[in-house]
């Protein structure tokens, strides 16, 4: 009843006339920058993420979750249309969303992607709602030694995961944890990697590392690779979906949503594995198996609410534990930070009224998706005929006045440079971003936490293990670090006995797939030679 009584003050104060229409704004925003090829939901939030900095925090954040919503149906658009995932999320959808397109059922590929993005999504949201409340009480109940390992194992278990490469993501890590230690010790006072410059001593402003990153980077490197000419997207009408399409939909869009929350809400989790499976689920349940590389609809739909779903469910430790899981969550994270909000066991009591208003702002802006953004999808589509010059030159002008306007400083524009060429390099030399922005970001908060646990046991390394939950989270985590070798010993010994469709090898394609789609997904549009 509590979590009731929340929400409905939450929906009040979403619902006040400024606020809805920051709501409908954000969802239109997200939808067009998300629905251009290349920029999928992160890149999205983050380049928007100064439009929202001058708004109050309620505002902003009810603004910010239409964008961050509206990113993610806008990528759905461009992987069926152009067969260009803006994320590795994505890449799923455009397997079969395309060949629908290419077979003149690219509004009921739109269609079923849009309702279950719906469907998935407010489902998705009411579970957050339920579940976060439960992991804050949990979480208020970890000391320092435990929530210090609990970040460590969210920073390895997600770099971990990422890519066919564990030393490009550690090394990306890396980079983000020493980008972290620029500015003062909170300690000692003592200035560190400042390099004699004043401006450095208060660290680098998330904001600016953040839009560097995602968009700045993002820009340059798909800049790099695109034609000059228009991209020609497939011409879609007013999506619809007849009556065997809604019967072959519904439940791949339950059970999508199924395996997206909870690989959401884990700490190693993210979009990219439910998705997968949700897609090899339906295969295997079709009653048109056939169909499946020719533009199945449930190949459309499993997955987009599989997407949608993880969305939500990466909101839950972001929100109760202050830990990203992807990252669009980690700009949202920066978002938070740049308010001097600090997402974790204390947001709900501190900051209730902010929570619960984006809470019921998420509900708000998945009607407004459906109900804008079925009719306006032509419109979306136009979009893509933009020339890619003015595009990407577009991001960059965007991009420079938003890292302007945090500080009003031009030291922040040398960043913005030094730090998008960074982001640039990382993509051309195959490191993630992601363990880069996660190691900015918890980098100064693990450090704080192990700081407390030593002051606790008086400098004792044995503090670290002081408690039941700590000890339990190091096993995991020796066997997230341990689990290559032993597989790759398991494969050594058992090279034919080893089935080809069992569960490690279906972890492998998944990773397969996402990380070769991860490079390939401008292929279709590098330059000819």
């Amino acid at each position: 009843m509590d979590v009731w009584s929340s929400l409905m003050d939450g929906f009040a104060t979403a619902l006040t006339p400024m606020n809805f229409l920051y709501a409908v704004i954000g969802v239109i925003l997200g939808t067009a920058v998300g629905v251009l090829p290349g920029l999928g939901p992160a890149m999205t939030v983050a380049l928007l993420l100064p439009v929202t900095y001058a708004l109050e925090p309620t505002s902003a954040f009810i603004m910010f979750a239409g964008i961050y919503y509206g990113g993610m149906y806008g990528g759905s658009t461009t992987s069926i249309l152009l067969n260009t995932p803006g994320e590795s999320s994505s890449v799923v959808t455009a397997i079969e969303g395309n060949k629908m397109a290419k077979a003149g059922r690219a509004a009921q590929a739109l269609a079923t992607a849009a309702i279950g993005s719906f469907v998935a999504g407010t489902i998705g949201t009411a579970l957050l709602a339920v579940c976060a409340p439960i992991v804050v009480k949990f979480a208020v109940s970890l000391g320092a030694p435990s929530y210090f390992a609990i970040m460590v194992l969210a920073l390895l278990a997600v770099t971990a995961v990422l890519g066919s490469s564990r030393l490009r993501g550690f090394a990306s890590l890396g980079l983000g944890l020493a980008i972290g230690l620029v500015g003062m010790d909170s300690v000692t006072g003592q200035r560190r990697l400042t390099f004699g410059q004043p401006l450095l001593a208060d660290g680098l402003d998330i904001v600016v590392v953040a839009v560097a990153i995602f968009a700045v980077g993002e820009a340059l490197w798909v800049a790099a690779h695109l034609r000059r000419t228009p991209l020609h997207a497939i011409p879609v009408g007013q999506p619809w979906m007849g009556k065997s399409d809604w019967k072959r939909s519904w439940k791949p869009w339950l059970r999508g949503t199924a395996f997206g929350f909870p690989f959401g809400a884990l700490p190693a989790g993210g979009a990219e594995i439910p998705t997968f499976l949700s897609y090899v689920t339906e295969k295997r349940l079709s009653k048109h198996p056939e169909e499946f590389g020719k533009g199945a609809i449930e190949g459309v739909a499993g997955p987009e609410a599989a997407n949608n779903a993880a969305a939500a469910g990466t909101l839950t430790p972001m929100l109760a534990l202050g830990l990203p899981t992807n990252a669009t969550a980690a700009v949202m994270l920066a978002a938070f930070t740049s308010y001097g909000i600090q997402p974790g066991p204390q947001l709900f009591s501190s900051q209730g009224p902010l929570v619960w208003a984006l809470i019921a702002s998420l509900f708000i802006g998945n009607f407004l998706l459906l109900i804008i953004n079925l009719p306006l999808a032509p419109l979306w589509a136009k979009l893509l005929q933009l020339p890619r010059p003015y595009l990407y030159a577009g991001i960059l002008f965007f991009a420079t006045l938003g890292a302007y306007s945090v500080n009003l400083q031009a030291f922040d524009l040398v960043l913005l440079l030094v730090l998008g060429a960074l982001g640039f390099m990382m993509r051309r030399f195959g490191l993630p971003v992601l363990p880069l922005v996660l190691g900015v970001i918890l980098g100064p908060r693990i450090e704080g936490q192990l700081r407390k646990t030593l002051q606790l046991s008086a400098g004792d390394p044995a503090g670290l293990l002081g408690e039941p939950i700590a000890v339990g989270v190091y096993v995991i985590i020796a066997l997230i670090l341990a689990w290559p070798f032993a597989y790759k010993l398991f494969r050594r010994n058992r090279p034919a006995t080893a089935p080809a469709g069992g569960a490690a090898g279906l972890a492998t394609d998944t990773d397969d797939t996402v990380h070769s789609n991860h490079h390939a997904v401008y292929s279709d549009h590098k330059e000819q030679p």
